[in-house]
């Protein structure tokens, strides 16, 4: 092993904030020689390549918090490395429309939490002026977000990971391996994938749906557990998709932990609808049957995770139905779309959030980031984490130059 190559620092996690990461450190840092290694054959394959490809504009966060700052840092970021290195986006605008009187007042703090986050343009709009920018939808009013956009989040992953490359060639991105184990020594710290053996100096996690059993390798005392969450697609059929214009959005509600059932054109020109919001047995299983057993068993002896189904229950019952039914499905998108029809749906994909449970059930966390060590750790990084990454990556670099005392 004496003359092996030591990667200054390994990155666990082939997903948009990994990827970000590796390129702001290397930015910074030109000489540093960084390791990537993703388990899957191709980057971002889990969160970041299966989500509705939105660019969110920092609406529904609390003002002044962490997470509101880093989204609209983010954002902005995020809208100039694509328009620099040709990544398919468009800065097309959303409405937040509301249907019933009795989410108006939720919509007033909405818009009131966009004013206060600087969310640029923004406007409270008549019914009539949702019309005339999304004909088909039926409201009582709305939010006018024009700094909202969509981008090929595959395609931003892809370009982060081969500037890396680009600008230090001895940094590697590795795909197709599995990192099993890390044995950390005095001065380095070797790591043990499904086909390599590696040096490092320092190690930083983004592993996601894994995010908790990586730092539990890693002897991090993590109360939290991570519960996936599958949300599944329909997409509008070929007939159907002049009823939707750009993206449609409802009033979410306080309660429940997600947005809602949205309507989002994508980059290559199909619109979605979804997503729903249920419970996977399979942290990485995108198909309604898909079932690990090491997953559910971890996932269902966490109190945190029943707590969340005796809040929600209500919740959750409706959107396993919805999950089943496409008449249920069609029903939530006719509450903003009444034209739509069984015709105008067909079933699409579907993704998985990683949400950090606390044992009270509570997934209100926002993002995390813990070190210990000689390693960092993403534990948590939920929605806007992809719209925020070169943010993020700002705040990890900054952490590892204080930490690890890079130069």
């Amino acid at each position: 092993m004496g003359n092996k190559k030591i990667y200054d620092i390994t990155i666990v996690g082939g997903g948009i904030v990994g990827a970000a990461t590796a390129y702001k450190i290397q930015i910074k840092y030109p000489n540093l020689k960084i390791l990537v290694i993703e388990k899957e054959e191709r980057l971002a394959n889990h969160q970041t390549g299966n989500n509705s490809g939105v660019i969110h504009s920092g609406l529904y966060y609390k003002p002044g918090s962490y997470k509101a700052k880093t989204c609209v840092n983010g954002r902005k970021q995020l809208v100039k490395f694509a328009k620099e290195h040709h990544i398919k986006h468009d800065v097309c605008g959303k409405v937040v429309v509301a249907v019933e009187e009795n989410e108006l007042p939720f919509m007033d703090k909405i818009f009131d939490n966009g004013i206060a986050n600087d969310t640029e343009g923004i406007e409270k709009i008549t019914a009539e002026q949702v019309k005339d920018i999304e004909p088909f939808v039926k409201s009582i009013g709305g939010i006018w977000v024009p700094c909202t956009g969509i981008i090929d989040y595959r395609g931003t992953t892809e370009k982060l990971a081969e500037l890396v490359e680009a600008k230090q060639e001895e940094s590697n991105i590795v795909l197709g391996e599995e990192v099993l184990s890390y044995i950390h020594g005095e001065e380095t710290t070797e790591v043990i994938t499904s086909k390599n053996k590696y040096l490092t100096k320092y190690m930083i996690f983004c592993g996601g749906l894994q995010a908790d059993r990586l730092a539990k390798k890693d002897k991090i005392d993590l109360k939290e557990k991570v519960v996936g969450f599958r949300g599944d697609y329909y997409d509008l059929t070929e007939q159907a998709k002049h009823k939707v214009k750009n993206l449609i959005y409802p009033v979410p509600n306080p309660d429940f932990p997600f947005l809602g059932v949205h309507f989002t054109r994508m980059v290559n020109g199909g619109i979605e609808c979804g997503p729903n919001a249920v419970f996977t047995f399979k942290r990485e299983g995108y198909g309604k049957m898909d079932f690990n057993f090491k997953d559910t068993l971890d996932a269902l002896s966490y109190k945190g995770t029943w707590k969340l189904f005796f809040n929600n229950f209500g919740f959750a019952a409706n959107e396993y139905r919805r999950a089943f039914s496409k008449k249920l499905f069609l029903k939530t998108l006719q509450r903003m779309i009444p034209e739509l029809t069984m015709e105008d749906i067909k079933p699409g994909g579907a993704g998985v959030r990683a949400m950090l449970l606390n044992e009270k059930g509570d997934t209100k966390d926002g993002f995390r980031i813990e070190y210990k060590d000689k390693s960092i750790h993403v534990l948590n990084a939920p929605s806007p984490a992809a719209t925020a990454c070169l943010a993020i990556g700002d705040a990890i670099c900054d952490m590892a130059n204080k930490q690890f005392n890079l130069n």
